[in-house]
């Protein structure tokens, strides 16, 4: 967001009495303190972020972020998460563009915190895209086993794909299917996230166009569909493996009314856990709703207002399955050739002096003409629902001479001892540019003509040509430069 946006939409966001004359009023009973409520919406909402665990440590990002002369906040609770202003535009910053973090609103960076996630297990995030709760999820296994991430539109199985490589995910398949309509072959579960969608109420500090768009029947409509994914959650779930149910809305309608159905057709197999959620302040699942009461375990959800924390707003339920229940069996794998590229891959070892054992680390494949994903060594995929892609792409092939793509190359970069180009403040913002720029005589002394691993200050930027006439070529890709601002 520009400042120029950032004004405007300060400018448009809601005046208390306007909340109070919207159809928010029907939740002036469920808030404890309805003016703080309402004065919360008309402030615009910080921007959080998150450090990639494989590339960067809080304290480095910090770090990074301070000399920029920005005072990043710790956001107590998310342990790895910051805050910084509302206006600051963290996806046109370097370290952003280069997958050093991600941008993701605190609430929503909670979900994953209450999984109980280990590696070793196996992992459905439901309505995946754009991703952020995906990454969060794959870092979670320590970027090991297998993660499944599905989502319904392909366009925002795009943006999903492209999130997870510029992360550096390994571990996870993406899926474009009706989640409501999972195959029974894809297989059971041990822990299973549905961030279901919803009328989205708790981002109006995000979009305060919202509160003149929504129609607060919608509620009512995305019931059924919430309802129908949540049920073949439970389904896909394996006996004493959880499933997290959350939506950024106020509606009890999308919340507790869901939960409790869902609860009330599994006839005890299904139990409400309690949670808790250290360094936030959070109010209980509701229990009574326009004259209809709820189970009293309800209480065990959790809701997060806004005025409570300086966030959006959330819902959060976390759902145990009967240990005892019988499991399914497990499911048939995809089959990927994996043993045919030799070739290409002792061509990289020998360029950039990578150890002789540097692949076993990891699982290898064509899936398309273009050249070889890269995988971690024990993600085992299932063969249906068909994927849209496994791991990442990580050289193309299809060129002469192959080279890495810059997710492959923020993988490896870190482990090449050969033709490494370590870039100034400058030519790294000529680089994110796509620009064409001179290098310094240490430079040219130092590395040969040919491909380089370009980085800076010691984190890599991905690909650059180093020309015989004496000029370095950025090959950063298009769809990531528009995104960098040459901000330091």
């Amino acid at each position: 967001m520009n400042q120029r946006t950032a004004r405007a939409s300060a400018a448009s966001l809601p005046t208390p009495d306007q909340i109070a004359d919207s159809w928010l009023g029907r939740y002036r009973d469920l808030v404890d303190d309805w003016d703080a409520f309402a004065e919360s919406l008309g402030r615009p909402l910080p921007v959080a972020l998150w450090a990639n665990p494989a590339r960067i440590s809080v304290e480095g990002l910090t770090e990074l972020l301070v000399e920029q002369g920005l005072s990043p906040q710790p956001i107590q609770g998310l342990p790895n998460a910051l805050n910084l202003p509302p206006a600051f535009r963290a996806g046109q910053q370097w370290w952003y563009c280069v997958g050093l973090a991600h941008a993701q609103e605190a609430v929503s960076q909670l979900p994953v915190t209450l999984m109980d996630l280990k590696p070793g297990q196996r992992v459905l995030d439901m309505c995946a895209a754009p991703g952020g709760k995906t990454a969060q999820i794959a870092f979670a296994l320590d970027n090991r086993g297998t993660v499944v991430a599905n989502d319904i539109s392909y366009g925002r199985i795009k943006a999903l794909q492209g999130n997870l490589d510029r992360l550096g995910v390994l571990n996870v398949t993406t899926t474009q299917s009706d989640a409501s309509n999972w195959p029974t072959a894809g297989g059971q579960f041990d822990r299973i996230l549905l961030d279901a969608p919803c009328s989205s109420e708790g981002t109006i500090r995000r979009n305060p166009s919202l509160l003149q768009r929504h129609d607060p029947a919608g509620s009512e409509r995305l019931g059924p569909r919430q309802r129908a994914l949540l049920r073949k959650a439970v389904q896909r779930c394996r006996p004493g493996g959880l499933i997290l149910y959350s939506t950024c809305t106020f509606a009890p309608e999308e919340n507790e009314l869901v939960v409790a159905d869902i609860l009330a057709e599994c006839e005890g197999r299904v139990r409400l856990r309690t949670i808790d959620i250290p360094g936030f302040d959070t109010a209980p699942g509701v229990t009574e709703w326009l004259g209809r009461t709820l189970p009293p375990e309800l209480a065990r959800c959790r809701r997060l207002w806004p005025h409570r924390n300086d966030t959006g707003g959330f819902f959060i339920a976390l759902l145990e399955k009967e240990a005892g229940l019988p499991a399914e069996p497990e499911p048939e794998l995809a089959t990927l050739a994996e043993s045919e590229h030799d070739e290409w891959l002792d061509g990289l070892l020998s360029k950039y002096g990578l150890p002789e054992d540097y692949w076993s680390r990891y699982r290898i494949n064509r899936q398309t003409r273009r050249g070889l994903h890269l995988m971690a060594a024990d993600h085992a995929p299932p063969a249906v629902p068909p994927a849209e892609g496994r791991g990442i792409f990580f050289h193309r092939t299809n060129v002469r001479p192959p080279k890495p793509t810059t997710s492959g190359a923020l993988l490896i970069g870190p482990d090449v001892t050969r033709f490494r180009l370590e870039l100034s403040r400058e030519q790294r913002d000529a680089y994110l540019r796509r620009e064409i720029f001179a290098p310094t005589p240490e430079q040219l002394a130092a590395n040969p003509p040919g491909q380089v691993i370009a980085s800076y200050r010691g984190h890599v930027l991905g690909i650059a040509i180093l020309h015989r006439s004496g000029v370095i070529e950025s090959q950063f890709p298009s769809r990531w430069s528009g995104r960098t601002t040459g901000t330091d």
